[in-house]
């Protein structure tokens, strides 16, 4: 549940992830609050089933694994306790494949999901930075910054000083869809609409941009839950 200055009226809103958001007006009172959800749970129900979570999202199950399409790989996650320590994660790259090990610090059962997300995050950076910077000079369109951040909603962003923001999740995604992402993000640092113009920009550096954007808003189904829930 979260309150909201700007609402005017209670809404819910399921996620592709699995995330129910119920948006709150200030000073609603709980109990039309509860009757609301109630009366939109078979709503609720029917789309987390299409979105194949009847059971509701399984963001409590530790990966063993991550299969990052982006990069081709197949990263292994080791678990480790470590009594009295701080929990941290580790990097180990081999001939074979890449491992991530993480220590987890007594006393909190939540680390593990946390450490993965400060992983992937830097992670995200790493990998995309350099093929933002590339995209950058190929087509000709300067950008400020780059952040990583864990959006929830969105794939990026683009800022009126030109900081573009993208989505630590694209690490899941083809490299295709990472590329049409930040070449549309670099488009917003000239266009800050969606205005035919922006389009037509898109279009010179990307032609298949049409068919790349309408896959990308069915990706969100391609993000282990873990990265967004915490239930």
């Amino acid at each position: 549940m979260r309150e909201s200055t700007r609402a005017r009226r209670l809404s819910i809103r399921v996620h592709p992830h699995g995330a129910v958001e119920v948006v709150v007006p200030r000073r609603t009172r709980p109990e039309d609050v509860r009757e609301f959800v109630t009366q939109n749970r078979a709503w609720v129900n029917r789309t987390l089933t299409r979105l194949g979570l009847p059971d509701g999202p399984q963001a409590a199950v530790r990966p063993l694994s991550l299969e990052l399409a982006s990069t081709n790989e197949r990263w292994h996650v080791d678990y480790r306790h470590g009594e009295g320590t701080r929990s941290r994660f580790d990097v180990h790259r081999t001939d074979s494949s890449p491992r991530l090990s993480l220590t987890l610090g007594t006393g909190n059962d939540d680390a593990w999901r946390q450490l993965l997300r400060r992983w992937l995050v830097d992670y995200a950076r790493e990998v995309f930075e350099p093929r933002l910077h590339s995209l950058s000079e190929a087509t000709g369109l300067p950008y400020s910054r780059l952040q990583v951040r864990r959006q929830r909603t969105r794939w990026g962003s683009c800022s009126v000083r030109g900081t573009i923001s993208i989505n630590c999740g694209l690490l899941f995604l083809s490299p295709a869809l990472g590329r049409y992402l930040l070449v549309h993000e670099l488009c917003h640092t000239r266009h800050m609409n969606h205005s035919p113009a922006f389009w037509r920009l898109v279009l010179r550096h990307e032609p298949d941009a049409r068919a790349l954007d309408r896959a990308l808003t069915q990706a969100w189904a391609s993000i282990p839950p873990w990265v967004y829930l915490d239930v």
